[in-house]
């Protein structure tokens, strides 16, 4: 139940955001917002205001903004041409496709400040603590545990863990000697480093090195941070987490990162559900990092999405004249095809992980 109430919240806000995005430039440059939809296809529920119907429709995944001449097939009253979309210059309709995108980041900026502000700033820990021990290392044939915490190697006193990383590094392969304090207890382990691949977060090798095949406790503190600092360190996030969103798709692309770790709308609620179990600050972290995919991936250049209309609207800026209504049809169904292809694989995905879960329980 809180997977599927944490996926409402989360995903019902975003696409809220999304949505708000072109509405407010729709308005603020003067074009006739008809219909504003949380989901797709029949209504639900909806109510009139103004100029604009405000819908919740029966499809979650999504939403829209349906705007006066939005086609430009559409037909328009002279009198109301300047209220279409269509007959706006070429710098307001790319600024309100945009406003999507953007306001995700923007939400998404505001989202950390307001963690940062409240609960400070997440700061590593610098300690010598165990994480994790792999499994059939060097280091869990010797007897080293998650917990423990490295007091020395070979007699020189490690305080942090670029001691214990380049003590053990610089071995050249000889056994160490650590001392490990646990639960309160010094023991003294032996173990002998093995040349062992290094990898970077998207699992590439980058190098080799001597390694016992322990990793550091990933433990942070949280420090008091003024309003200036939350909102350079807000901004800060957004950015890394936008860049490793787009190395993601690249290296996907590569092949680096198997397609089989893209998930969908049931692992989506898995984490929301996880997130909301570990408190609502962690819930609000999730909720960023998403704001942050869905920006970045409604940029892509693909037909439907909203990157997808930037690119023809870069292209009439060029062109000065917009593509021909048969090239936009045809653009629209490659892109339908695409989405829906994307849609079923992770969907599959999504299934499959299940299925292996509940093989393996």
């Amino acid at each position: 139940m809180n997977s599927v109430l944490s996926f409402i919240l989360v995903l019902g806000v975003l696409i809220f955001v999304h949505e708000l995005g072109h509405f407010l430039l729709a308005k603020a440059f003067g074009v006739r917002v008809l219909k504003f939809s949380l989901g797709f296809g029949n209504k639900l529920v909806g109510k009139k205001w103004g100029e604009t119907e405000y819908l919740i429709s029966a499809f979650p995944l999504g939403g829209y903004v349906k705007m006066y001449g939005e086609q430009q097939e559409e037909e328009v009253l002279p009198e109301d041409r300047h209220r279409s979309f269509s007959h706006k210059p070429v710098w307001q309709r790319f600024g309100i496709v945009f406003g999507g995108p953007l306001f995700n980041l923007l939400f998404a900026v505001g989202l950390f400040f307001l963690l940062f502000v409240v609960a400070g700033m997440p700061e590593p820990v610098d300690s010598t603590k165990i994480g994790e021990v792999n499994p059939e290392s060097a280091a869990a044939q010797a007897g080293l545990k998650a917990g423990d915490a490295v007091l020395s190697i070979n007699g020189k006193p490690t305080t942090s863990w670029e001691h214990v990383s380049e003590a053990i590094r610089d071995s050249q392969g000889n056994e160490v000697t650590l001392v490990v304090l646990r639960e309160g207890q010094e023991l003294t382990i032996g173990a002998k480093p093995t040349i062992r691949e290094v990898k970077n977060l998207f699992g590439e090798t980058t190098g080799e090195r001597y390694m016992l095949g322990i990793v550091r406790s990933e433990e942070i503190r949280y420090v008091d941070a003024s309003i200036a600092e939350s909102a350079k360190a807000a901004v800060v996030q957004t950015w890394n987490l936008g860049y490793l969103t787009v190395m993601g798709i690249v290296k996907m692309i590569q092949r680096v990162i198997p397609a089989s770790e893209l998930g969908g709308p049931i692992r989506i609620a898995e984490l929301a559900g996880q997130q909301l179990e570990a408190g609502w600050m962690n819930l609000l972290y999730f909720m960023g990092l998403l704001s942050v995919n869905l920006g970045i991936l409604n940029l892509l250049p693909i037909p439907v999405l909203d990157g997808g209309h930037l690119v023809f609207l870069s292209l009439e800026a060029v062109r000065r004249r917009p593509l021909s209504e048969r090239t936009m049809e045809i653009s629209q169904r490659v892109g339908i095809a695409i989405l829906g292809t994307l849609m079923i694989f992770v969907f599959y995905n999504d299934i499959l992980r299940l299925v292996k879960r509940w093989l393996m329980s």
